[in-house]
């Protein structure tokens, strides 16, 4: 292989590898099970399957779950938060909904420091960004002398109004590491979140804070040991909005990095869209434990300035993805004589019932293996599966239930359908968008074995398998470029505005970023800037993000009326209704910085040649019935071919199963398309 460009994806059961060669055009893929005790080692151990010699690496990104998986799971180090005096219980008061009203045991979510580890500080700044009351730096000396005592692995440092004047929390930190050491982990509200609202800027923080050490020391030692393999290429990891950085800034910005695996899908997708031509797609990504669905609108990921996980939320630019628990490994049991599928999962170890590992509950996988969707011997990563033990572990579950196993299996796959229906309309039709006017397209090791089933509940008519459905995070990976989202706040009504002023600001951020590519090491001419405004209508709470032509629009003598047009546009899209020449006020300026270091084609392939033949049938449950079917290869594919369903096509990262009464075929990118009969 020639110069090539690698990407890694850990999932919660597998390590995914992608190696694209720049001089053939040609695709390495590779799948390892994860090492849940040792990340790093299933990430090198995948890498070495794909890639021989590892010198050859000329680009290398990664996605990790380590910070997700270390909040999700309260893993974290101990962290002590040092807030203003007299306002130290903003992060415990929180916000007052309800996320689930009528749940009489609801509580709010738990915050990562208890009370006892807040130490109120002296000192403060107003909203205008005027000193007040100098900061009381004993104060700060005194919380540095009990970290150091107690053993706090980090500090993180949110003040009032620091977003219009830093200057104490800098001033903090600069004590902090005279005392603590210049290594000693420390989170600046105002550099992991610049905006207002106090608890979310506190609240992203703390995060920052509480995952930081753990994902510095993952991503330093997975560094060391790239180097030690003799892999020549930096380190790049991907972020929560879709671009990459290094993985030296990685480290310095964790927080960026907690959607780092699941983006990878959505980045690959918008990829996918600009070569299928198709601008509206739901992405749904299956794997082991989780569901993740995503969004690409008009060509677009949709991207959104605050996340929430785990009940607590974070200002930063992420690709908005809907998680739930359900994948492959999802375990089915009863609760209350009904039927749950799912979150809990088998994981990697033991893994579903028929790895043959230990595992004896049933599962998602255990419950197709049954149906005669999934192939013994041609399993992700060159597993065999045991369909006896699977066999077992559904019968014991249909005892419960007074059904047969391959009902009761059919059953396990209807309830964790419809566990990921709902995830889909929560990201679509809550926020009012018809899933019908979209294509769904699957990835993920068990994504096309449900799809068009999901398509068919939803009324959604197309189903797309990309290539390398089982390690399609991995390839949108390859397809991003080195990004950087920077954020002020900009308080003005549109009667106040200075457009100079916005204009100039939105230059100085820009500078500020295409600066920063540089030290990223972007050439001059692959660096480029957008920008978009945080607006609302006078008086109301919360605001639209609105994008702007340039940096210098809203010095021209239309901007007002031009930007309240735009701004009714987007008020409509999003809540049904605009109230078009009603007063509105600026609240944050945004500019995004990208820097383009080159991606992996989607190739196209050659039409067929000889018309599809299938050699091999099997009996597999559809719909209550037993169907004789036949067993494709995907690799014995190509454009023009065309299958009606039932049909089951094998592949060394997925299955994709197609139902009685959908036809299959194959387009020029060499995606598997399925619809109804009547449409196709």
């Amino acid at each position: 292989m020639g110069r090539l460009r690698v990407s890694m994806d850990i999932g919660g059961t597998f390590t995914d590898v992608v190696a694209y060669d720049e001089q053939t055009g040609g695709y390495r893929v590779g799948k390892r099970p994860t090492t849940p005790g040792d990340l790093a080692t299933g990430v090198l151990d995948a890498l070495g399957a794909v890639v021989d010699p590892l010198s050859g690496i000329d680009f290398l990104v990664h996605g990790t779950t380590q910070g997700l998986n270390t909040l999700l799971q309260r893993r974290g180090v101990r962290v002590m938060l040092l807030a203003s005096a007299g306002a130290a219980d903003v992060y415990h008061i929180a916000r007052g909904p309800r996320f689930r009203m009528y749940d009489l045991q609801y509580r709010k979510p738990e915050p990562l420091v208890p009370r006892r580890d807040i130490v109120g500080v002296p000192g403060r700044i107003d909203q205008a960004g005027a000193e007040l009351t100098p900061l009381e730096e004993d104060a700060v000396r005194a919380a540095a002398a009990r970290a150091r005592a107690e053993g706090f692995g980090a500090i993180a440092v949110s003040f009032l109004f620091s977003y219009a004047n830093p200057a104490h929390e800098l001033r903090a930190a600069e004590i902090l590491r005279e005392e603590l050491g210049a290594d000693f982990a420390l989170s600046l509200s105002h550099q992991c979140a610049n905006e207002w609202r106090e608890y979310e800027r506190t609240s992203s923080a703390v995060v920052e804070a509480y995952i930081g050490p753990v994902v510095r020391d993952y991503l330093g030692g997975l560094t060391r040991d790239l180097a030690d393999q003799g892999v020549p290429a930096p380190l790049h990891v991907m972020q929560s909005s879709g671009g990459i950085i290094s993985a030296e800034s990685a480290r310095e910005r964790p927080l960026q990095t907690l959607l780092s695996g699941p983006v990878g899908g959505t980045m690959g997708g918008v990829a996918l869209a600009k070569a299928l031509g198709r601008d509206n797609l739901i992405y749904i990504d299956m794997g082991g434990t989780s569901f993740d669905v995503s969004l690409v609108i008009d060509g677009e990921p949709d991207i959104t300035p605050e996340i929430k996980l785990d009940g607590l939320p974070m200002l930063l630019s992420a690709v908005d993805i809907h998680t739930v628990g359900a994948g492959g490994g999802s375990v089915a049991w009863t609760e209350a004589g009904g039927l749950r599928v799912g979150p809990h999962s088998a994981g990697a170890a033991p893994g579903p019932a028929c790895y043959g590992n230990g595992g004896v509950e049933p599962t998602v996988t255990d419950a197709n293996l049954v149906l005669g969707r999934i192939e013994p011997g041609a399993f992700a990563a060159g597993l065999t599966l045991r369909p006896e033990l699977a066999e077992a572990a559904i019968a014991k579950l249909g005892a419960e239930f007074d059904l047969g196993t391959p009902e009761m299996a059919e059953g396990v796959c209807a309830v964790a359908n419809a566990t990921m229906a709902g995830a889909i309309r929560t990201i679509t039709v809550s926020r009012g968008i018809e899933p019908r006017e979209f294509t769904l397209v699957a990835f993920g090791g068990a994504g096309p074995m449900h799809a068009v089933f999901l398509a068919r509940e939803l009324g959604i008519g197309a189903v797309v398998v990309p290539r390398f459905p089982g390690a399609f995070s991995a390839w949108g990976m390859l397809q991003t470029e080195i990004r950087r989202d920077l954020v002020e706040p900009h308080f003005r009504l549109d009667a106040d505005l200075d457009g100079a002023a916005m204009s100039a600001r939105l230059t100085a951020m820009a500078e500020t970023g295409l600066d920063w590519l540089a030290t990223e090491r972007v050439p001059e001419a692959a660096r480029r800037s957008s920008h978009a405004a945080d607006i609302r209508y006078a008086a109301q709470e919360y605001t639209l993000t609105v994008p702007l032509l340039s940096a210098n629009e809203p010095a021209s003598p239309e901007f007002l009326d031009t930007i309240a047009a735009r701004f009714a546009q987007v008020h409509q899209a999003r809540y049904g209704h605009a109230n078009p020449g009603a007063p509105i006020e600026f609240v944050a300026l945004r500019t995004t910085v990208h820097g383009d270091l080159g991606r992996a084609a989607p190739g196209r392939l050659a039409e067929a040649t000889e018309p599809l033949a299938p050699q091999q049938h099997r009996p597999v449950f559809f719909d209550g019935g037993w169907h004789r079917t036949p067993i494709l290869r995907r690799d014995g594919l190509a454009p023009g071919h065309r299958l009606a369903g039932p049909a089951i096509v094998l592949e060394d990262t997925a299955t994709t199963v197609v139902p009685p009464g959908f036809a299959l075929s194959v387009d020029s990118l060499g995606s598997l398309v399925v619809r109804r009969e009547d449409q196709s």
